[in-house]
């Protein structure tokens, strides 16, 4: 499977938003109850290009197939060399190494950006992206029980950070 990572541009947020929704109406991998609108990823978008903070896709046979971003872990200036990063992947390609593409190459962006730890929030029943940090070389820092919700029920979320 050949995949090209690349920076992503306005033509990409069509089709990110996509992934991003499909994960809202049907995982745990983000917890937000809205779906997003085109002014919101354009808004998104452009927060990230002013902030310098990437977002990058995955392209196979043409098409966007997986994105990975990043952007303020907490909105205080002793916070600002710690990101919280954001991978997503299309349905139809979950599980072929495309979020470790993704991943690896955001790692290897914040790096060049002078970042000094990366921070992951996930679910904790989301094994598979526990299981893709562990390999790349994050570790569990936190596990907080029950502190959101999402299809009626409540959710744990565990942090994993990387320190550059």
């Amino acid at each position: 499977m050949e995949v090209k990572i690349d920076d992503a541009t306005t033509d990409d947020l069509p089709a990110i938003a996509a992934i991003l929704n499909e994960a809202i109406e049907t995982t745990t991998a983000v917890w937000y109850d809205e779906l997003r609108t085109q002014d919101w990823m354009d808004a998104w978008f452009e927060l990230k290009r002013l902030k310098g903070w990437p977002v990058l896709v995955a392209r196979f046979d043409g098409r966007v197939v997986g994105y990975a971003s990043y952007g303020e872990f907490r909105p205080h200036a002793g916070y600002r060399d710690t990101m919280e990063h954001s991978v997503y992947v299309d349905t139809s390609v979950r599980g072929t190494g495309i979020g470790r593409k993704l991943l690896a190459a955001l790692i290897e962006r914040a790096r060049t950006n002078s970042v000094h730890v990366l921070v992951g929030g996930i679910a904790d029943e989301n094994t598979a992206s526990i299981s893709l940090h562990r390999a790349l070389g994050f570790e569990e820092v936190a596990r907080m029980p029950e502190v959101g919700q999402k299809f009626g029920r409540w959710l744990t979320l565990i942090f994993m950070q990387m320190v550059l």
